[in-house]
């Protein structure tokens, strides 16, 4: 892995178990706590590694603030951590495996530190997508896996959905569709399962490159299995503690889903929408004349299907739009609106077909969208079919119930 500077590592002076294991792959700088934030200023570090002592709380508040605004994305992985952590910190337990699992949890962050350097390349010299990158916490984009039956899988339901979006599943079964069908942040894996049902959900997680690099948060006891995923952690305690010490780890997958959606944006040119996956509204309303007027000349058939979630559900919209991009095929298009509907055009299909689509695609969204504590949300649905005299304007109004501007 490419590097952009060193490893700083903050204690108090001894000499720690994993830094010799470090050394091996990433050259390493030492400091003290009072040296720290000059030795961040000089080096610009590729990542910081913390070793917690008692009387350091806030001094490591005023390093994860100095480090949080820093470019590219610097990692801070704070070893056994003795209290809350600034949101930006992520924790590591060496409790968890031992320190073995260190170099792992660190070059996972370290892909995403590589992702931002591409992407802030890329967009060098463009301001509105400068502006876009920074826009908002990623956390609030985050749909995490809740798993479990327990007694404590309601409060944990709650305290992670003050936070993000929280999609449940009561049996590993039911986990399985929800990670072959949507886009996750992270698993949190409650009670109520034998060692031997979590063993093997795990290891089926670690051997699918789609998941390995997923936070999974365990709230059962450490089993003594070491599982290729430099993300797991194993927490217990009240739901409230549980949540705060899986937020960073999520923040960061967050963090790398909004790259990657950034870079495809760049790679199309501008017209797919980073946060959606979707095309951008000029790009739409672009591509919906030109396939009205091919239509016309072909003499075939082209269905438009409208999807609302009502503005007070902002992040069903963006989740709903994210889930669309997946689902659609590939001769179809569509954009999230700026009255928060999801317009999908259905190429080459006639009404008959666009409603079974349409209800299809309703019918997913319905159980993978959701709201803050675990609430489903179902779209409405209109759809509609082209016209002999249709133009872009007159099949929009249709759909919407009232003018609006459009290519036509």
């Amino acid at each position: 892995m490419s590097q952009q500077g060193p490893i700083i590592v903050v204690s108090s002076g001894a000499q720690l178990p994993f830094e010799a294991s470090l050394a091996d792959m990433f050259p390493v700088i030492e400091t003290s706590w009072s040296e720290a934030s000059r030795a961040i200023d000089q080096v610009q570090p590729a990542a910081v590694l913390i070793s917690m002592s008692a009387d350091a709380e806030q001094t490591l508040e005023a390093l994860a603030k100095q480090i949080a605004v820093l470019q590219p994305y610097i990692p801070m992985i704070v070893i056994d951590p003795n209290g809350p952590l600034p949101e930006n910190a992520i924790p590591f337990s060496s409790g968890d495996g031992g320190f073995d699992r260190l170099s792992a949890r660190l070059s996972a962050a370290l892909r995403v530190r590589t992702l931002h350097s591409t992407v802030l390349r890329r967009i060098a010299g463009d301001p509105m997508m400068q502006k876009r990158m920074s826009d908002g916490d990623p956390i609030d984009d985050a749909t995490v896996l809740l798993i479990g039956r327990g007694a404590a899988y309601p409060a944990l339901s709650v305290a992670l959905g003050e936070r993000m979006g929280v999609i449940g599943a009561f049996s590993i079964e039911a986990a399985a569709k929800h990670l072959n069908s949507r886009d996750l942040d992270g698993i949190i894996l409650g009670e109520g399962f034998s060692e031997r049902v979590v063993d093997g959900f795990l290891t089926v997680l670690a051997e699918d490159a789609r998941f390995r690099h997923l936070p999974v948060i365990a709230t059962i006891s450490r089993l003594p299995t070491n599982y290729n995923l430099p993300n797991l952690d194993y927490s217990s305690g009240d739901p409230e503690h549980i949540a705060s010490n899986a937020l960073p780890l999520i923040r960061q997958h967050a963090f790398e889903a909004r790259l990657s959606r950034t870079l495809k944006s760049i790679e199309a040119g501008g017209l797919l929408d980073a946060r959606t996956g979707l095309l951008t509204l000029e790009a739409f309303n672009r591509d919906l004349a030109t396939a009205i007027y091919q239509t016309s000349m072909r003499g075939s058939g082209l269905s438009v299907a409208r999807f609302v979630f009502g503005q007070q559900h902002e992040r069903a919209q963006f989740d709903g739009a994210r889930i669309l991009s997946r689902l659609m095929r590939q001769m179809d298009f569509g954009a999230l609106q700026d009255d928060g509907s999801i317009i999908v055009v259905f190429a080459e299909t006639d009404l008959r077909n666009a409603r079974m689509i349409a209800r299809r695609l309703s019918s997913v969204m319905k159980y993978t969208v959701h709201a803050k504590r675990n609430s489903h949300i179902e779209p409405a649905t209109i759809v509609t079919a082209l016209l002999p005299s249709d133009s872009a304007k007159s099949i929009l109004v249709r759909l919407t119930g009232e003018p609006r501007r459009a290519a036509s």
